[in-house]
């Protein structure tokens, strides 16, 4: 079994809810990768620097300067703030980006016409990222030693670009990519895998404003007639789709619930 999960800029933000789930993250046994945003602390410090974030449909555009925030914000701080708390739980993590080991490509995005605005959108230094992309030997390499891998949203091109890319994308094309491997041994045998979402609520609300109203399982179905109604929305859409794309590439669950929640059974699963 492996298990990937994927905390939100929320949680990072949240130093006593990061400590929380930092604490349950090392408790959890067998092989595990962390995937961590940080985008509430990155438009911070773009506002603190004069800059105005600007977002389509929860994705971040990013011009040459919001990449160096970002950059600084995503693969410094952050990272190493998390794997420094996974060092004092006993987690030998390794922080990475995805020009680390080589371990994750991305192609930068072409211009692309968002309906719900009716432009097309220039998304700058914004990477896309498949499971093709995601070097499965390297980072199975770090498991199988109990090395933790910690990624965080900025991959590189090959030619010696950096990218920002959704961290949400980056957990699901990582879980793909572990259930798609086989290891190298005798049996050469694949590894279940399971794609966990933790944030800073119960699941996927039916109504935002209503903590307790958690939908337990959503299929396809659902999830149309929920964006319809504008139920979901900005962050947890690409959240969703990412999720099907996961389930229908091998992945044996996706769970997305409370980052407090990280070794329960709540939450609401995709089907």
């Amino acid at each position: 079994m492996i298990k990937v999960v994927k905390i939100g800029g929320n949680v990072v933000d949240n130093p006593s809810l990061l400590r929380e789930f930092v604490r349950d993250f090392a408790a959890m046994p067998g092989m595990k990768v962390l995937v961590h945003g940080g985008g509430v602390m990155a438009s911070q410090m773009q506002k603190e620097m004069g800059m105005v974030p600007k977002m389509v449909e929860g994705r971040r555009i990013t011009d040459e300067e919001t990449l160096k925030v970002v950059t600084m914000v995503y693969a410094g701080w952050c990272n190493k703030n998390i794997v420094a708390l996974l060092q004092a739980e006993g987690c030998n993590a390794i922080g990475l980006t995805g020009a680390d080991g080589n371990a994750i490509k991305a192609s930068r995005r072409p211009p692309v016409h968002v309906e719900s605005i009716g432009e097309d959108v220039d998304y700058g230094y914004v990477g896309d990222v498949t499971a093709d992309s995601v070097n499965a030997v390297f980072i199975y390499s770090l498991l199988e030693k109990g090395i933790v891998p910690v990624f965080n949203a900025i991959n590189h091109d090959g030619q010696g670009n950096l990218l920002n890319t959704n961290a949400d994308t980056i957990a699901s094309s990582v879980a793909i990519a572990m259930a798609k491997y086989k290891n190298r041994s005798p049996r050469s045998v694949t590894h279940e895998t399971d794609l966990i979402y933790c944030f800073e609520k119960d699941g996927v609300l039916y109504d935002k404003d209503d903590d307790s109203s958690v939908i337990p399982e959503i299929d396809r179905e659902k999830f149309a007639q929920l964006k319809a109604e504008g139920r979901v929305a900005d962050g947890m859409i690409p959240k969703l789709a990412n999720s099907f794309k996961a389930i229908d590439s091998g992945v044996a669950r996706v769970i997305v619930k409370h980052a407090r929640n990280l070794l329960g059974t709540t939450g609401t699963t995709l089907i």
